[in-house]
């Protein structure tokens, strides 16, 4: 029996440039969990049997727009409290990448290592429990053109 390869917890990374074009991206400290949500809109038309109109129309569909949401959740780590706070309370729109670092140490030239998506920062909740750290949920919503980088030969 073959066992299918698989990536890891650690190799699906999440970091934010949050010093806009400087090329430096950096882990959110405390954000352990984090779901990546890849959509498309889709435009349906309906269209006849042209040689019998009487029977159901087939459905043809187009993409209209695509679209990519990222949640995370984890403890409120001080280390980058401000700089989130502030792509919150600003309106930022910043760089998120998103890498899978399976792909970039086992991959084959041509697979995506790695997407940059301007994102902005919707919602930033915090919690607090009983005799727990604050807790932190954020969610990310794209903002502009993706940048796919692919691994090379």
């Amino acid at each position: 029996m073959a066992i299918a390869p698989t990536a890891e917890y650690q190799d699906l990374v999440m970091e934010v440039e949050f010093t806009a074009g400087s090329g430096t991206y950096t882990r959110v400290c405390g954000l352990t969990n984090i779901t990546i949500n890849r959509s498309k809109n889709m435009a349906d038309s309906q269209v006849p049997d042209c040689a019998d109109e009487s029977l159901p129309h087939y459905i043809k569909r187009a993409a209209q727009s695509k679209d990519i949401g990222i949640s995370a959740t984890g403890v409120w780590a001080l280390t980058h409290h401000q700089k989130v706070y502030n792509w919150w309370s600003q309106d930022l729109t910043l760089n998120v990448r998103v890498t899978n670092a399976k792909v970039t140490s086992d991959g084959v030239s041509g697979d995506t290592e790695s997407e940059v998506i301007p994102m902005k920062l919707e919602s930033l909740n915090n919690a607090r429990q009983d005799k727990q750290v604050v807790s932190a949920e954020i969610s990310l919503v794209q903002d502009g053109a993706v940048t796919l980088n692919t691994l090379s030969a």
